[in-house]
C-alpha cells in the first residue's frame, strides 16, 4: 500500500468540535455484504490515507528489527549489535516485567538509559511526549503468535516507534461487538505474554464490528482477566475491568462516533491518537491505566485554549479569561480537573494553579484522588498559615485549598505580592456559595488570573435567586462563558451514570372545604410535622427497606460480601430530623429489627429551606440551639456505642464525626443516614441506591440530591431509587428539562410499572414486557423438555436473561407483589436450566465451547442477587425433620433450590450427606454446624495427606482464605505449603496446578458455611 508524508501538522483539538458522518457527507460505500477481511482491508486503507505506514510484518523477528530501526530514527542514534541486545533484553523485553511495568514505561518512564559500548550512557526515548509528531505511526495486520498456549493471529496493530501501543480487533458487521472484546480476552490469556511479550505494551484496545466501535485501556483488559480467574469469579463488582466501561468516541457535542469509518477519521487522526497516548492517559498509583473519555478531553482542552488565548489578548483578570464546565454529577469530574490542573501548570508563564474546594469536603476527597492519580501532584493545606507558605513558595505549583481559607488569606493580606503572579483558579463546584462576598473579594485581590468553574448544576436566570448582587446571580455572571457541556442525559445515554426511578408516596389527604390559601399552607405545614404522619412514613420505610435497597442481593465490596445497598433520608429541618430519628429507633425496637441508623446536622445561617439549593451547614455545632445540640450529642453517643468511637459536638470532634460517617456510609456500614442538607451535594458512595425524601426540592438542589443514588456499582444496581413523601413530580420534570433536555425526560427517569410489566412502544419499536416474555418462555421452552442444540440454548439464555433483567427492575415496585406469574418452584427450575447451560460452556475452556459466550450475556450477577442461602435449606430440613423424615416433597424442594443456586451447587454433596444422617433425634441447627466442622477437617486432612502438604501452614492458609473471602492462588502462598519438589523437572508446575484445583473445590464447598 502507498504511504503519505505529512506536509504540515497542527496541535489542533484532540476531540473534533462537530463531526458530520462520512455517509452524510457523501462517502461512497458498497451496498454488498462485507466480510471481516474486507472490513480489515478498508480500515487499513483509511489509516494509510491518514499517513500511517503499512508494513507486512507477521512474525516477531521482523517486529523486533523494525522496532530497532524506529528507535534509532526517533533518537537519532545507531545501536551497535551488542548495545541493542542488552537494551532490548534489559529495558524492553525484560522477562521479569509484565503489563503493569511496561505500561509504566510508556506512561511515566518513557526515557530509558542505554549503557553504550564505550562505557558512557545515553537517554533513549521510547516515545516523544513533547513533540508528538516526531513519533512514527505504522500499521500491521495478521501478526502471528505461535509461542503462546494456542497459535493466534491478531487483526490490526498500530505501532508507535515500532512498539505495539494500540490493538484493534475487528468482527464483521452483524456480529456482536462483545465478541471482539472476548477475543482479546483469549489473546490476553493465551498469547500477548508469549515470546518477548511485546504485545504487553498495548495501551489501548479498540473493538469494532464496523457498525459500532469502542475503546478501552489495557487495565480494563488485564483486570478483567484477573477478576475472572479462580475464586475471583464470584466478585460482581462493576469496575473498569468490565465490558460496560468500554467507551464510544464522540465529538465536542457528545455525539457518538460509532461507525468504523468515522471512528478512524477522528480517533485515529494522527494528532488525536498521539495526544491520547501522550497526554490523556493517567497511570494511577494503584497501577491502573485510565484513558480519558472524549467529553473529559474536550473540557480540558477548552480550558487550556481559553488560558492561552486570553493570555495572548491580555484579558487576564476578566470574565473573558475564564469560563465554566457543565459536566453532570458522577461523570468523572475529578479526573478531568486533575488533567486540566496538570497541563495548565505546565503552560509557559503560569506561576500557580489553585484548585478550590468547599469546606464540606473535609476529608479532602479531591486531594486523595489527585494523590491516587499522581503521588505528590498537589499540596493541600489544613490552615491559612500553610496556604500562605505554599502561595509564597515558587516551587509549589499546584495547591488545593478551601474557599474559606482563601477568603481568610485575602482578607489578611490585601496587598501581597503573590496577587500579581499569573494564576489559574479552578473552583471544584461553582454553586451559589461562591457567588457572594468571598467570590468578590478573591477576584478583586488577584490581578492576573484565569477563573474556571466545574459544576453539575449551573445557575441560570430561570433558577437564580432574587437576592444578593444582581450582577452575580448566575454561573455565567460569576465565571464567564460555558466552555463545554455534558448533561445528565448525555451521561445516562453513555451509561456513565444510572437513571432514576421515582416513587411518589402520598402521605396527606386534602381537607375538604378549605379555600383560603394561607390557612391551607399553615394547616399543611402542621400536618407535615404531625407525629401520626411521621409514624406512618417510618412504618412505610421499614416495611419496604429490604425491597428498595435490595437486601436479597449479594456482591463483593473491598473483599467483603455485602447484602444489598444503603440509603439516605432527607428531611426539611433539624426538628424533623430529631423526630424521625426517635421514631426509627422506637419502631426498630418494637420490630426487633437490626438496622444501623445515624443522623448528622449542624447550624445553617439560612434558617429557611430554599428548596433549590442546599444551604451551607457549617461545622459549628456550638451555634445550634440548646435542644438541637443536646439531641445531636445523644445521637452521636448512640453512634459511639455502635462503632466503639469517641465523638461529640465539640468543633474538632464533630469534624471527625463527619469524616467517620462519610467513610462508614461508603463502606455500607450505615444502613440509613438521616440528614437535613449535609451529604446531599458532593458526596459519592457507590453503595447508596435509595434516597427517601420528606423535603421540598427543586431545580439544581433536586438534581444534586437525587444524584447521590446513581453511581454505577454492579449489574444489580440498575437505577437510583428515589422515594418521595411529598409530591415533587412537577419539580422533577422541570429540573430534568433544565439540566437535561426538554425532549428526553424519559431517559433520565425510568418508566412506570405497567410499561415494564405489560410492555411499551418507543421510537416505533415495541419493547416486550414481563408478561409477554414469560408467555414466550412457557411456549418455546416448556418445563420438563430438554433444550437441544446450541442455537436453542442461545435463544433460551437471551430470553431468560431478559426476564431476569426485567424482574430485577420490577421487584422494586410495590405492585409486583404476587404478580410473578411463574411459581417459585417453576422459576427455580428455569434458573437451574440457565445455570446448567452457563456451567457447560464455562467449565470446558476449549475454544469451540467458548463460542456461545461471544454474542450472548449470562446474567449471573442477577442470579446471585437472589441466591438461595443455606439458612433457607436448613429451614426446609427442619420441616423434613418435623414430618418425621417422611415428607419426600420437601426433599424435592431442597434439590430444586440447590440446583437453582450457583453458590450451593458446590455444597450439594455435603447437604445431601447431612440430610441422610437426619433422624428423629437430630437437632438440625446444632448438628449441621458440627457435621460441617467434622467434614471440613476430614476433607482437609485428606488433601494434606494425598498431596503431602505442610499441615500447619496449609491450615493457616485455609483459615486466612475463609477470613478474606478468597483463595489466593497468585504469589508464593501455595509454594509455602507445598512439599519439596525440584523447580527444574519433576513436574512442579503440574503438581502446583493439581493442588490449586483441589483447594479451590474444597474452598467452594465450605465457603460461607464456616
Amino acid at each position: 500500500m502507498s504511504t503519505y508524508n505529512i506536509v504540515a501538522s497542527t496541535e489542533g483539538s484532540t476531540v473534533v468540535a462537530e463531526y458530520v458522518s462520512a455517509y452524510e457527507s457523501g462517502y461512497k460505500r458498497s451496498d454488498a455484504y462485507q466480510s471481516e477481511a474486507e472490513l480489515e482491508c478498508e480500515f487499513i486503507r483509511l489509516l494509510s490515507e491518514q499517513g500511517y505506514e503499512y508494513l507486512t510484518i507477521h512474525d516477531e523477528k521482523a517486529l523486533i528489527n523494525n522496532l530497532r530501526h524506529q528507535l534509532e530514527l526517533i533518537n537519532d542514534y545507531i545501536f551497535s549489535d551488542s548495545e541493542w541486545e542488552q537494551f532490548f533484553t534489559n529495558c524492553i523485553a525484560n522477562k521479569n516485567e509484565g503489563i503493569v511495568e511496561k505500561t509504566r514505561k510508556i506512561q511515566t518512564d518513557h526515557v530509558q538509559i542505554l549503557h553504550r559500548d564505550n562505557g558512557s550512557t545515553k537517554n533513549i526515548y521510547l516515545i516523544d511526549k513533547k513533540h508528538i509528531h516526531n513519533n512514527r505511526l505504522q500499521v500491521i495486520n495478521q501478526y502471528q503468535e505461535d509461542q503462546g498456549n494456542h497459535d493466534t493471529r491478531y487483526d490490526v496493530t498500530i505501532l508507535v516507534n515500532g512498539l505495539p501501543l494500540v490493538h484493534v480487533e475487528l468482527k464483521r458487521r452483524g456480529v456482536a461487538i462483545r465478541e471482539a472484546f472476548n477475543q482479546i480476552k483469549r489473546y490476553q490469556r493465551d498469547g500477548f505474554w508469549a515470546a518477548c511479550g511485546l504485545y504487553e505494551y498495548v495501551q489501548i484496545f479498540v473493538i469494532s464490528n464496523g457498525t459500532h466501535t469502542k475503546y478501552y485501556s489495557n487495565t480494563t483488559r488485564i483486570s478483567h482477566v484477573q477478576e475472572m480467574a479462580g475464586s475471583e469469579r464470584r466478585k460482581s463488582k462493576k469496575t473498569s475491568n468490565s465490558f460496560e466501561f468500554t467507551s464510544f468516541w464522540a465529538d465536542g457535542n457528545n455525539k457518538a462516533i460509532a461507525d468504523l469509518v468515522d471512528f478512524t477519521k477522528t480517533f485515529f487522526a494522527k494528532h488525536t491518537i498521539l495526544n491520547i497516548l501522550t497526554k490523556y492517559c493517567v497511570f494511577t498509583t494503584e497501577s491502573l491505566l485510565l484513558v480519558m473519555r472524549p467529553y473529559q478531553i474536550a473540557a480540558t482542552e477548552r480550558i487550556l485554549s481559553r488560558i492561552v488565548v486570553s493570555s495572548n489578548y491580555k484579558t487576564t483578570g476578566t470574565l473573558q479569561a475564564g469560563g465554566y464546565i457543565w459536566h453532570t454529577t458522577g461523570s468523572g469530574k475529578t479526573l478531568t480537573s486533575f488533567k486540566t490542573v496538570q497541563l495548565a501548570c505546565a503552560l509557559p508563564d503560569i506561576d500557580k494553579v489553585l484548585f478550590v474546594v468547599d469546606r464540606k469536603d473535609l476529608d479532602y476527597q479531591t486531594m486523595k484522588e489527585y494523590d491516587r492519580f499522581e503521588k505528590g501532584a498537589a499540596n493541600s493545606n489544613v490552615s491559612t498559615r500553610i496556604l500562605q507558605k505554599q502561595l509564597e513558595d515558587p516551587n509549589t505549583k499546584i495547591i488545593i485549598t478551601t474557599i474559606q481559607k482563601l477568603d481568610v488569606f485575602v482578607s489578611r493580606n490585601k496587598s501581597h505580592n503573590v496577587f500579581k503572579q499569573h494564576f489559574v483558579i479552578i473552583f471544584d463546584e461553582c454553586h451559589r456559595s461562591q457567588f457572594g462576598e468571598m467570590h468578590d473579594k478573591i477576584v478583586k485581590a488577584f490581578k492576573n488570573y484565569h477563573l474556571f468553574g466545574f459544576t453539575g448544576t449551573p445557575i441560570f436566570a430561570v433558577n437564580a435567586s432574587s437576592g444578593g448582587n444582581p450582577l452575580l446571580r448566575t454561573t455565567p455572571q460569576a465565571f464567564g462563558d460555558k466552555l463545554h457541556t455534558y448533561t445528565i442525559v448525555d451521561a445516562i445515554n453513555d451509561e456513565n451514570v444510572l437513571p432514576f426511578r421515582i416513587d411518589y408516596v402520598n402521605t396527606m389527604k386534602t381537607v375538604e372545604g378549605i379555600k383560603d390559601t394561607q390557612v391551607r399552607a399553615i394547616d399543611r405545614e402542621r400536618a407535615l410535622e404531625s407525629p401520626k404522619r411521621i409514624r406512618e412514613i417510618v412504618k412505610y420505610v421499614l416495611d419496604h427497606f429490604d425491597q428498595k435497597t435490595k437486601r436479597n442481593s449479594f456482591y463483593s465490596l473491598k473483599g467483603q460480601r455485602m447484602a444489598g445497598f444503603n440509603s439516605i433520608f432527607a428531611v426539611s429541618s433539624i426538628p424533623m430530623a430529631m423526630k424521625y430519628y426517635v421514631e426509627f429507633k422506637k419502631q426498630l425496637i418494637e420490630r426487633r429489627r437490626d438496622l444501623t441508623i445515624a443522623t448528622i446536622f449542624s447550624f445553617s445561617a439560612n434558617e429557611d429551606d430554599p428548596e433549590d439549593v442546599m444551604p451551607d451547614e457549617g461545622f459549628e455545632p456550638e451555634l445550634l440551639d440548646k435542644t438541637s445540640r443536646e439531641f445531636l450529642e445523644f445521637a452521636i453517643a448512640d453512634y459511639n456505642g455502635m462503632f466503639n468511637t469517641n465523638y461529640d459536638t465539640s468543633s474538632e470532634k464533630f469534624q471527625n464525626y463527619y469524616k467517620d460517617v462519610s467513610t462508614r456510609v461508603k463502606n455500607r456500614e450505615v444502613d440509613l443516614l438521616i440528614v437535613v442538607n449535609m451529604f446531599l451535594t458532593g458526596f459519592d458512595a457507590t453503595t447508596l441506591n435509595t434516597l427517601w425524601v420528606d423535603k421540598n426540592l427543586k431545580q439544581h438542589g433536586l438534581i444534586q440530591a437525587f444524584s447521590r443514588t446513581n453511581r454505577i456499582l454492579n449489574s444489580v444496581k440498575t437505577y437510583g431509587n428515589i422515594v418521595c413523601f411529598r409530591d415533587l413530580q412537577k419539580e422533577t420534570d422541570e429540573a430534568v428539562a433544565l439540566f437535561g433536555d426538554k425532549e428526553v425526560g424519559s431517559i433520565v427517569l425510568l418508566k412506570g410499572y405497567d410499561a415494564y410489566y405489560h410492555g411499551y412502544d418507543e421510537n416505533g419499536k415495541h419493547q416486550p414486557g414481563y408478561t409477554e416474555l414469560i408467555s414466550e418462555l412457557s411456549q418455546d421452552f416448556p418445563l420438563g423438555q430438554e433444550i437441544i442444540g446450541e442455537q436453542n440454548q442461545k435463544d433460551f439464555v437471551r430470553l431468560f436473561g431478559a426476564i431476569l433483567r426485567l424482574k430485577n427492575i420490577l421487584t422494586a415496585f410495590d405492585d409486583f407483589e404476587g404478580q410473578a406469574i411463574l411459581s417459585d418452584r417453576d422459576f427455580q427450575d428455569y434458573q437451574s436450566l440457565y445455570i446448567d447451560i452457563y456451567q457447560t460452556f464455562t467449565k470446558d475452556k476449549a475454544a469451540d465451547k467458548e463460542n456461545i459466550n461471544d454474542d450472548i450475556v449470562f446474567e449471573i450477577e442477577l442470579i446471585r442477587q437472589v441466591e438461595i442461602n443455606i439458612d433457607y435449606i436448613l429451614m426446609l430440613v427442619v420441616k423434613y425433620h418435623e414430618s418425621n423424615c417422611n415428607d419426600k416433597n420437601i426433599l424435592v424442594a431442597i434439590d430444586k433450590a440447590i440446583n437453582s443456586s450457583i453458590q450451593l451447587r458446590s455444597k450439594k454433596e455435603l447437604i445431601e450427606d447431612f440430610i441422610e444422617s437426619v433422624n428423629i433425634s437430630t437437632k438440625v441447627d446444632e448438628d449441621w454446624r458440627k457435621f460441617v466442622h467434622e467434614q471440613k477437617e476430614k476433607d482437609l486432612a485428606e488433601i494434606i495427606d494425598e498431596e503431602r502438604l505442610k499441615s500447619e501452614e496449609t491450615k493457616k492458609f485455609i483459615d486466612n482464605s475463609f477470613r478474606d473471602g478468597t483463595l489466593k492462588t497468585i504469589g508464593t502462598d501455595i509454594d509455602k505449603i507445598m512439599p519439596p519438589v525440584s523447580r527444574f523437572g519433576g513436574g512442579r508446575a503440574e503438581k502446583k496446578e493439581g493442588i490449586i484445583e483441589k483447594l479451590k473445590k474444597f474452598f467452594e464447598k465450605y465457603f460461607g458455611l464456616v
